[in-house]
């Protein structure tokens, strides 16, 4: 018995840290959501059984996921820990500059008066509380901005995930602690962003690339306060990392955490199951040409000088004991059983994770659209028998049609209006949707036959390269796009009409020509420069023209799917932003897949540089020179715009102005908002926070106010049920009629800025004032 000293041999290493801790963030925010929206369903998430419920599932699917992981990520203790360091950095800074958007203006407000209501009654729809007004009236309006009307019942504009995950602060903190969950969340993104990072690019480089993501404006933005975009980021990289791991579990057939060995530099190598060695399988040799030999995901040939593991391309693995590896030998030894088991659990879950991001995000039935491409890809050689990953394609399929059927099942049980309202884009995105699937279980069935195509086309005389210059050309075309078409858009709808008229305010006080159909949407190329710089997207362009060059080719399999969504997600966001143009609130598009995406490959591109310095025959100093040169040309650029309101908070002081408002109201009290924006901005507050029954009255066309005998009715109307009218407005002269008007709200604060044509690079003011009468 061995007692005494620990036994250091059975610390995980720094690289299994690394995957670890990367991948655990999209599995909890999993666990959570699957625990959590059949409780809501039934009207039950409550703490008491929300908690032990969602802990279980996230411990189950972290017990899964993380069963028998490979080494897939090659990392020394002081790389894991720059990651560490730049993650908490990250949720330390935003937590002291936190956002408190609890005041219904745009959607963070809304999001978090969701959570709130969440939190507090666990059900779903909103009642209206007409009893505490004397029954229904055809005056009496209780929806307001963010919140429909429908069914009798009031309904939150947006999709549950978000809210769900908010909730957690509101139990463990009340309001205090709803605001910190985005700074969490934001910490949390840059691990698992740094995990995909490390496993496609290498350990070494992923420091950089979380520092880059971490101090890109739009990135702290939403990381501040309650978006969405950063939970649906969690969820997409922790799908790419997942399947990277179910992928790498594939090739290896180990059955310990972190064990055997990663085969040594200049050793034999191993192929397992059909997988061809590393460098002999779509590679592009050295020679005149200058072509560069290349893994499957880019990593550098083992043994090669100076090179550096990036663990997910072709893990390479050998026995200590010198025994013939398993696999070689004719016979599926036990260790590759369960290693398969292991992959195809992991593809599940992977899939399973990608579909969850349509629970947080309409918009992440776009996003996760090549997965299914993808799944169906790999069914389609597995098929064929040209790839041993296609044993995961059908395990991926599965996993994603369930994650995206629970999102659209909460769509369209909890969000029906908003589905409604996003029909005119929704509707063209389904009909995609369905088209690609089709198409792909068309291609997975004639598998085959298409095979035969495929191998005449690749026969085409400089058919990667051509692939490759389109890569380029695309990115040159939304460059050009402003010169070419300014994007414009007709008001056809009351909500075309808001957008209208905020547009051309935000002309007037930008100084611009007004023209309230304009969407400057040709312009969001330069939305991506001004967030990472010039360098970032022309470095992300190269790598993607290279990679899509050695793919075609017939290599680097493992970068097709984070290549394909980057590239697809990129392309659709930048051709059609679909958001109120004004910046920074237009940059929360750029934030699930575009900035980490173009950041991860101008990162890869840093390093093909410095790999194409060294097979030219620069030494060791001038290779350092071009990292430190590449790093500060990806850094400067990104902080310098972060840094005009990095250190700004916005929208401070909304939670003690609400729980100023709150605490004035009278006991047994029915709040009637007579005015139209402190309708607007306030009616869902005072019912969920303050927990008192509100609704609006009706107020006429081209008027701000109710009209004095309407109100007189509905105060009757509210005496009668023995509770006292309250009525709230903007400006006390709105309520002098009624009674003396005490302010119960005075709030001076800062907000956004709304730039149309130029990087933001401070805050506006903002007030809000709200009075009240009892009567």
């Amino acid at each position: 018995m061995r007692t005494g000293r620990l036994d250091h041999t059975r610390r995980p290493s720094a690289g299994t840290v690394l995957a670890v801790v990367s991948v655990v963030p999209a599995l909890g925010l999993a666990g959570w959501l699957l625990a959590g929206l059949p409780l809501l369903l039934l009207g039950w998430f409550r703490p008491i059984a929300v908690i032990p419920l969602g802990l279980l599932v996230a411990a189950l699917l972290c017990r899964y996921g993380l069963r028998r992981l490979p080494r897939t990520v090659e990392a020394t203790a002081r790389q894991t820990a720059a990651v560490i360091a730049v993650a908490l950095a990250s949720g330390i800074f935003n937590g002291l500059f936190h956002s408190e958007q609890l005041i219904i203006r745009r959607d963070p407000s809304t999001y978090a008066q969701y959570a709130l209501w969440l939190a507090g009654h666990g059900s779903l729809p909103i009642p209206f509380q007409e009893a505490a007004f004397g029954g229904g009236d055809l005056a009496l309006h209780f929806d307001s901005m963010g919140l429909y009307d429908f069914g009798g019942a009031i309904v939150p504009q947006f999709m549950p995930g978000s809210p769900m995950i908010d909730a957690v602060g509101v139990w463990l903190g009340g309001v205090p602690g709803l605001v910190l969950v985005p700074p969490l969340l934001g910490a949390l993104a840059v691990l698992v962003f740094a995990g995909v990072v490390a496993r496609l690019v290498g350990a070494r480089w992923a420091p950089l690339a979380a520092l880059v993501f971490a101090v890109s404006l739009p990135i702290l933005y939403t990381s501040r306060t309650t978006f969405s975009e950063i939970p649906s980021l969690i969820l997409l990289f922790g799908g790419l990392a997942l399947l990277l791991d179910a992928e790498a579990r594939l090739r290896s057939g180990v059955t310990v955490l972190g064990s055997p060995p990663i085969r040594p530099p200049g050793a034999e190598p191993i192929g397992l199951s059909g997988v061809e060695p590393i460098g002999l399988s779509g590679v592009e040799p050295t020679g005149s040409s200058g072509a560069e030999p290349t893994g499957l995901s880019g990593t550098e040939p083992i043994g090669s000088p100076g090179a550096e593991s990036t663990g997910h391309s072709g893990v390479e693995l050998i026995d200590p004991s010198g025994a013939e590896p398993a696999g070689l030998s004719g016979e599926e030894p036990g260790g590759i059983r369960p290693a398969r088991s292991d992959a195809v659990v992991g593809a599940v879950l992977a899939g399973l994770v990608f579909g969850l991001a349509v629970l947080v995000r309409i918009d992440g039935l776009r996003d996760v659209l090549p997965v299914f491409v993808y799944a169906g890809l790999l069914i389609a050689l597995r098929r064929i028998g040209a790839r041993d990953e296609g044993r995961l394609g059908a395990p991926l399929l599965c996993g994603l049609a369930a994650g995206t059927a629970l999102g659209f099942a909460a769509a369209y049980l909890l969000s029906r209006p908003y589905l409604d309202y996003l029909s005119g884009s929704l509707k063209p995105l389904l009909a995609i949707c369905g088209a690609v699937l089709l198409l792909t279980l068309v291609a997975a069935v004639l598998a085959p036959r298409i095979a035969v195509v495929l191998r005449r086309v690749a026969g085409i005389r400089r058919l990667p390269e051509i692939a490759g210059g389109l890569v380029v050309l695309v990115m040159v075309a939304f460059a050009v796009r402003p010169w070419l078409q300014t994007v414009t858009r007709q008001p056809t709808t009351p909500e075309d009409r808001l957008n209208y008229e905020f547009i051309e305010k935000t002309q007037q006080v930008n100084g611009l020509p007004m023209n309230g159909a304009r969407l400057y949407y040709e312009e969001s190329l330069s939305w991506v420069i001004w967030y990472v710089g010039i360098p970032v997207v022309i470095l992300a362009t190269l790598a993607a023209a290279v990679l899509t060059r050695r793919l075609v080719r017939g290599g680097e399999f493992g970068w097709l799917l984070p290549l394909a969504i980057i590239g697809w997600t990129t392309f659709t966001t930048l051709y059609r932003p679909a958001i109120t143009p004004d910046q920074p609130w237009a940059s929360r598009r750029l934030v699930p897949i575009v900035i980490p995406g173009l950041i991860l490959l101008a990162v890869w591109g840093l390093r093909w540089a410095r790999d194409k310095a060294r097979r030219s025959g620069y030494g060791l100093t001038p290779q350092k020179g071009i990292v430190a040169f590449g790093a500060a040309l990806l850094l400067i650029p990104t902080a310098l715009t972060s840094g005009g309101t990095a250190f700004t908070p916005i929208e401070r002081g909304e939670r003690a102005a609400v729980e100023g408002m709150c605490a004035a109201l009278p006991a047994r009290a029915s709040v009637l908002i007579v005015e139209r924006v402190t309708g607007d901005r306030l009616t869902q507050v005072v019912r969920g926070t303050c927990g008192v029954p509100t609704a609006r009255s009706s107020i006429p066309l081209k008027s701000d106010v109710s009209l004095k005998p309407t109100v007189d009715r509905l105060i009757e109307r509210i005496r009668t049920t023995g509770r006292v009218p309250v009525l709230l407005a903007a400006k006390a002269d709105q309520l002098s009629a009624y009674g003396r008007p005490v302010q119960i709200m005075a709030l001076s604060t800062r907000q956004d800025e709304r730039s149309l044509v130029d990087p933001p690079n401070g805050t506006w003011s903002l007030g809000v004032n709200v009075w009240m009468v009892v009567l």
